[in-house]
């Protein structure tokens, strides 16, 4: 019989933790941990995920401060407005919404943000550290995971893990995530030959394709933990995963649901990485 891995009720639990944390630090210290979140262009899903990122900061007491840039907004003005984020003494931590207009290099304005405000876990720096398994602020949505793996117990050394998606905010960070829990990892992709093997071989599998329902039964060995970070629309326009939820479930140990499942630790893992940069800066 599979459990579900419910990432909202997780989510609410350590929210609760990250309120008690900002409260002390705002008593201790006289001001608000501050989050700057920059969204350029009127991208509909970005507006909405600004939205959700700026009510989860109000939850737990973090004061955010949300700049909405035309969509027409220059390079130069981008970085100008990064700038002077990076050296505003009361802003902790600095995100900018992706993705950005077309037009903008979006690699050249993330360059701008200081390591020790990079509380979405992009920067050369951070992810380099991941890499050597230092410490380090992690992408939200992968970090994630690992806290809903935790939660449940579930061992992952020793274990074969596949990622299934190779992105540089999910694929990447979460392979060298499950790597230095000692797990064996596999990263497939687009390009990988016999993708169905490889998946049936994994005691742990992570979906981050983007493509709805991709994962299906026949791909997922009995007993396997079943990571869904998809978010898509099927053909009735009903939300769902990468994962075929109601035919994968039955092979799972463990599985998580979309909605409900990473979605809300994405969001949360923002705030936990807000308060770490402050705590770590402040050593």
């Amino acid at each position: 019989m599979y459990k579900i891995i419910d990432g909202k009720e997780l989510a609410a639990k350590m929210r609760a933790d990250i309120k008690k944390d900002v409260e002390k630090y705002t008593k201790e210290n006289g001001r608000q941990i501050g989050l700057a979140v920059v969204l350029a262009g009127d991208n509909p899903a970005s507006q909405v995920y600004v939205r959700n990122k700026i009510k989860a900061c109000e939850e737990v007491g973090i004061k955010s401060y949300a700049y909405y840039l035309d969509g027409g907004v220059t390079q130069a003005e981008l970085e100008k407005l990064l700038h002077t984020l990076a050296e505003d003494k009361n802003i902790d931590g600095i995100l900018v919404q992706l993705p950005l207009p077309k037009h903008l290099d979006s690699e050249k304005a993330l360059r701008i943000i200081p390591t020790e405000k990079d509380v979405d876990g992009f920067s050369a720096d951070n992810t380099g550290k991941l890499c050597q398994g230092k410490e380090s602020i992690v992408a939200c949505t992968p970090n994630g995971v690992m806290k809903m793996l935790e939660s449940c117990n579930i061992d992952i050394c020793g274990k074969r893990a596949v990622v299934v998606g190779r992105s540089n905010i999910v694929g990447k960070p979460m392979a060298m995530l499950l790597l230095n829990a000692d797990a064996t990892v596999t990263v497939c992709h687009s390009k990988t030959e016999n993708l169905k093997e490889e998946c049936l071989n994994a005691d742990i599998i992570v979906a981050a394709i983007g493509k709805a329902k991709f994962i299906t039964a026949d791909m997922v060995k009995e007993g396997a933990v079943v990571i869904d970070v998809g978010m898509n629309r099927d053909e009735n326009g009903k939300l769902c995963g990468d994962v075929d939820f109601e035919s994968v479930k039955e092979k799972c140990s463990y599985i998580t649901p979309v909605p409900g499942g990473v979605g809300p630790m994405t969001i949360t893992m923002l705030m936990y990485n807000t308060c770490l940069s402050v705590m770590r800066s402040e050593r």
